[in-house]
């Protein structure tokens, strides 16, 4: 998934990308959010620590659909592009 840097991506990538990161954070972290939600109810800057988690949750949502939905190309498929692509140099 290519992503260009400073556009935000249409709701449905959002929603996809907010769920991927929160189950790879649930996974992983558990233990810990729940301190951190301990910690964001008695700060008074937790409008801008959920924004900035918003973020971290995009980008980690980012990272666990890129490495899990990306399907890469067949090797045996790579090597006929790159026959058909030195054929049709050898053709000019």
């Amino acid at each position: 998934m290519a992503h260009e840097a400073g556009r935000r991506g249409g709701l449905d990538e959002q929603a996809v990308l907010l769920a991927a990161g929160l189950a790879d954070l649930a996974v992983s972290t558990l233990g810990s959010v729940l301190g951190a939600v301990r910690g964001l109810l008695r700060r008074s800057d937790a409008a801008e620590l959920a924004e900035q988690a918003e973020h971290d949750l995009m980008a980690r949502g980012r990272l666990v659909v890129d490495r899990y939905a990306a399907v890469p190309p067949a090797h045996l498929e790579i090597l006929a592009r790159h026959a058909l692509a030195r054929a049709a140099a050898d053709d000019v």
